[in-house]
């Protein structure tokens, strides 16, 4: 970060700073997620907020190549003890945290010590590539679901004790937990998060959230702020969360799926157009783009062992690389939106679970989704029904070592991560396939459920 720049974010910082220690606010939470998808953090005295915008705050680069037992592995740019790094926190995203009383939270982005970017930094490459768009004049807007399940804390010999058994999507389970819904909406809504839906989902004690769409970079900060709050308003009821891709083997896991849409100026290019189901020749290639990818996509969004016991057939997972108009079975799912309100057609990706680095997906999808662009790509029939059953479609990759394998060849995002990047995920993803490989899945969820 060049010397003005930080200099202009110092005196920024001090005025809210003082706002802060006015609210009584004792420590500031800086936070950034790793190529594991685990979010890490420094936390810095309010007191110290000034300088930390100014000069930064010291981190390893080796926690790029972490992995979610907190083992390290190395790769070939990053790995090993030696290095440091700046953490700047994004002083427009400082968010007073409802739940945890004295604290607030800010995003950070990664420098060298020279002040240049930090190549490996996932949160300047979500950036890039929006700009990337940007200079195309396309502006991407997304929103992330945010699925986890809760769990008594005083859970006996491993045993799990939901927090509501009643059934899937039922009242009778928001009964159950209504206290606890209230504070999560109440917390959310006092952070200025804007809340669309909220609601239990499908498993026991499972639950969804859903926020308004925003910027890339935003939805990613607003997936971890959102996901953090859920678990402070979580232990102040007692309870555990677990967002992890699944809970317990053999059931209906944890989604994180990514809701994008395509604007050009003021229009929504994803309708109004001539393509399938309206959508512009633009859409439909961006689109392509990321169905295309998709193999190798899974290795940024279904980054753990644990994703492919969430990504099964039948269960709403996104198993194949197939996409539907509101087809729930198929890995891209589009949506028209309401006759009156065509601005809000969009796409979803289904195959993504909450392992994920969210900086990474938006990223990854938008490099897909410009190459697509690029290509002139155009979309395949769309399919109706269950792909498992009504046949000719082509599955995704049912293991963490086979999508690897597929990102490992993809030029397309070798060149939009950059080598740094690309090499510390694809370290960590193999060493990821290698530790568990040979374990049961009953161990790979219990392991993995409580780590994100």
């Amino acid at each position: 970060m060049a010397r003005p720049e930080r200099e202009q974010a110092e005196s920024a910082a001090r005025q809210e700073a003082a706002q802060l220690t006015a609210q009584n606010v004792r420590a500031v939470a800086l936070t950034w997620v790793d190529n594991a998808g685990i979010t890490r953090v420094k936390a810095v005295p309010t007191t110290r907020l000034a300088q930390t915008a100014r000069w930064g705050v010291g981190m390893s680069p080796v926690f790029d190549v972490y992995l979610t037992d907190d083992s390290a592995v190395t790769s070939r740019y990053i790995g090993g003890p030696d290095g440091d790094l700046r953490l700047f926190p994004d002083l427009e995203r400082l968010t007073l945290l409802a739940a945890q009383p004295g604290w607030a939270w800010a995003p950070v982005d990664r420098y060298e010590q020279d002040g240049s970017p930090y190549p490996a930094c996932q949160r300047q490459f979500a950036r890039r590539m929006a700009e990337r768009a940007a200079a195309r004049g396309l502006r991407l807007s997304t929103g992330f679901e945010t699925e986890w399940v809760a769990t008594h804390a005083d859970g006996q010999g491993g045993q799990l004790r939901y927090a509501a058994v009643g059934p899937a999507y039922g009242m009778t389970r928001v009964v159950e937990v209504s206290d606890y819904l209230r504070d999560v909406v109440d917390a959310l809504t006092s952070q200025r998060v804007e809340l669309l839906q909220i609601h239990p989902e499908y498993s026991p004690g499972q639950f969804e959230v859903s926020v308004a769409p925003t910027d890339p970079v935003g939805a990613a900060d607003l997936v971890v702020l959102v996901r953090e709050t859920i678990r402070a308003v979580s232990a102040r009821h007692g309870l555990d969360t677990f967002f992890g891709p699944v809970v317990e083997a053999g059931t209906v896991g944890n989604g994180a799926h990514l809701h994008l849409s395509l604007w050009r100026d003021d229009r929504n290019v994803c309708g109004g157009g001539d393509g399938p189901f309206g959508m512009t020749r633009e859409c439909e290639a961006f689109l392509a783009g990321v169905l295309r990818e998709l193999p190798a996509l899974l290795a940024i969004g279904a980054p753990s062992p644990a994703s492919y016991l969430r990504l099964e057939p039948s269960h709403w997972a996104g198993a194949f690389q197939c996409w539907g108009l509101e087809n729930r079975e198929a890995a891209l799912r589009f949506i028209t939106g309401a006759p009156d309100a065509s601005g809000a057609a969009n796409a979803e990706v289904k195959c993504f679970d909450p392992a994920a680095n969210p900086y990474l997906v938006v990223g990854a999808v938008t490099a897909a989704g410009l190459a697509g662009i690029d290509a002139g790509l155009t979309l395949p029939p769309p399919v109706a029904g269950d792909p498992a059953t009504t046949g000719g479609q082509r599955r995704l990759p049912t293991s963490l070592a086979e999508a690897l394998e597929h990102f490992q060849r993809s030029a397309v995002l070798r060149e939009a991560l950059g080598d740094p990047l690309f090499e510390a995920i694809a370290a960590v993803r193999r060493a990821e396939a290698a530790r568990f490989e040979g374990v049961a899945p009953q161990d790979i969820a219990a392991a993995t459920r409580g780590r994100y």
